[in-house]
């Protein structure tokens, strides 16, 4: 397992701009490797920021998006169409303004009446699309990922079952601080990714970032402390907020 790699950059929108180039950057390289690139989005405004700039020049016209796979690393109980949804967040700053084909987008079905169903039929369509049948997990290019003030990632919060959830590909959780159902990639999909990316901006994460990066290990508290590819790369992306409180700083 190597060790993270810790960028930090002035403000959010050089953050997003930098995210924006490494996503592009990614994107031409798995296509010309290996003719497509795989990548589960997260939501938030800094992931919001970088697909807009991804849906614009130069980044647009630098990747062939019908090789661009989408698949998201967790989604709200809402439908597709609900404010909150990661999805449509997705869809209105870049999918409906790149030529992204229709089966190249694989959605959480948030609306899902049965949550632990829609993470099994999640987990079904992402192996059949891998290849990969069970215990063996799908392998992205790319998960990028946010992190919440409490140190969480995807929709694993602290003290949830998802954060015990094993070999599984996805699975729906309870955050009672919420009120709320979410479904989610586990950690253990995530640390298979080829390279996992987490965007962090603003002051108010700057604790939790210290934590999860400098302090005792403690997931059940950080989640975002479960995320250590074995065979893939960890690159922190922050602001110079965010990362205030790091002794790098």
């Amino acid at each position: 397992m190597s060790e993270p790699d810790i960028r930090v950059y002035p403000d959010p929108s050089e953050l997003a701009r930098e995210a924006a180039r490494h996503f592009s950057e990614l994107a031409r390289e798995h296509i010309a490797r290996g003719g497509r690139f795989t990548v589960a989005l997260s939501g938030g405004s800094t992931p919001r920021r970088m697909l807009e700039l991804l849906a614009s020049e130069p980044y647009a016209g630098q990747i062939h998006w019908p090789s661009v796979y989408f698949f998201w690393g967790d989604e709200r109980a809402v439908p597709p169409d609900h404010p909150e949804s990661n999805y449509r967040m997705a869809r209105e700053s870049l999918l409906d303004k790149v030529p992204v084909p229709g089966k190249n987008i694989f959605r959480m079905q948030g609306e899902a009446e049965d949550l632990n169903l829609a993470a099994e039929e999640y987990s079904d369509e992402v192996g059949k699309f891998f290849k990969s049948a069970a215990p063996e997990l799908p392998r992205f290019d790319l998960v990028l990922l946010g992190m919440g003030a409490d140190g969480h990632t995807a929709s694993l919060f602290p003290d949830t079952a998802a954060l015990r959830a094993g070999e599984k590909i996805a699975v729906a959780n309870r955050v009672e601080k919420l009120n709320a159902d979410r479904l989610t990639l586990t950690p253990a999909t995530i640390n298979n990714a080829r390279n996992v990316t987490f965007l962090v901006a603003g002051e108010d994460k700057a604790p939790a970032l210290k934590s999860v990066l400098e302090g005792p290990r403690d997931p059940e508290t950080y989640p975002s402390q479960l995320i250590h590819p074995e065979e893939g790369r960890l690159l922190w992306l922050a602001d110079s907020g965010a990362a205030s409180l790091l002794s790098l700083s």
